[in-house]
């Protein structure tokens, strides 16, 4: 029973120090380029959210992220849908790339380890190999944020 009780502790204690993440979306409604639907555009940025925690999980134990999203250009263009529920994208690969300004912030202890503002884009995105399979939802949002993950916040002081 002792032992028991310790393992959970341990894992309780282990769940507590974990990392967090934090998106917020700021002012979505003014975004380059968004579903029409409200529906459509809730589910963009719950699968962003979604993905962030997925990227904040590799963070070591007790590093907080931040990300403050302030503007999203999806990849390819939007066509409106004549009779489909739902609006389809078109993918040309000419100067419809994808994009995602955002600030970001990622602390210990209330200490800044690293932040800043930038535009992440990926103007080859179909160019290469692609981890996320063709039903993927945003499939080149995410692989182009796991590009910039890797480089922006696993190099710092304590990253993996």
């Amino acid at each position: 029973m002792k032992l028991i009780l310790g393992c959970l502790a341990l894992g309780f204690a282990s769940l507590a120090a974990s990392a967090t993440v934090s998106v917020v979306f700021a002012h979505p409604e003014n975004y380059a380029d968004m579903p029409f639907g409200s529906h459509d555009k809730q589910e963009i940025m719950e699968s962003l959210q979604r993905h962030f925690d997925k990227l904040g999980a590799t963070l070591p134990s007790g590093q907080d992220l931040k990300v403050e999203i302030l503007d999203i250009d999806l990849a390819g263009r939007i066509e409106p849908a004549a009779r489909a529920s739902r609006d389809f994208r078109i993918l040309r690969g000419g100067a419809d790339w994808p994009s995602i300004s955002l600030r970001y912030s990622l602390e210990s202890q209330g200490k800044v380890l690293k932040s800043g503002e930038e535009r992440i884009a990926d103007m080859s995105y179909l160019h290469g190999y692609n981890r996320y399979s063709s039903g993927e939802n945003l499939r080149y949002e995410k692989q182009m944020l796991d590009r910039w993950f890797k480089k922006t916040l696993n190099k710092v002081p304590g990253g993996n």
